[in-house]
């Protein structure tokens, strides 16, 4: 018996809009109506976000890669809370030697939830056309020698 795997049961190939982003020196993959857990932010509860750092963009018929970045495109974020990662503990010690040094750490988080992904083009930031001005020079005029 050989059992075929429809392509559509892959949670990655199903979804019609995903976005790669750089947030607090990483990158993360991100969906709509999603929760994620990332560095601490200078936010409060319920404040909204906004990415621009969007390093890739698929919405339901292309793919938009950036160079390094995707212009206009944004993503929407909602600070749900902020809470603190478990603890890890570094432990070190020097053999045959009465030294030890056993220390944790916790790690501050921002669990926030994706509202929206956009790709919007940006409206022109002034209709009048400005007009160059030339300045006009003078050529300098040659000395007599009598």
């Amino acid at each position: 018996m050989t059992n075929s795997k429809n392509s559509s049961n892959n949670s990655t190939n199903g979804n019609e809009l995903y976005a790669i982003a750089e947030t607090s020196g990483q990158q993360f993959w991100f969906e709509v109506n999603r929760y994620y857990d990332i560095d601490r932010l200078n936010a409060k509860e319920k404040d909204k976000i906004t990415l621009e750092k969007i390093l890739l963009l698929k919405d339901k018929n292309s793919i938009t890669i950036g160079k390094p970045y995707v212009k206009d495109a944004k993503i929407e974020l909602e600070v749900v809370s902020h809470k603190r990662d478990k603890k890890i503990l570094v432990y070190k010690m020097r053999p045959k030697k009465k030294t030890r040094r056993k220390m944790g750490h916790r790690q501050e988080l921002t669990r926030v939830m994706v509202k929206s992904i956009s790709l919007g083009k940006s409206a022109p930031k002034s209709s009048a056309k400005k007009e160059t001005v030339k300045k006009e020079t003078k050529p300098k005029s040659e000395k007599s020698t009598n």
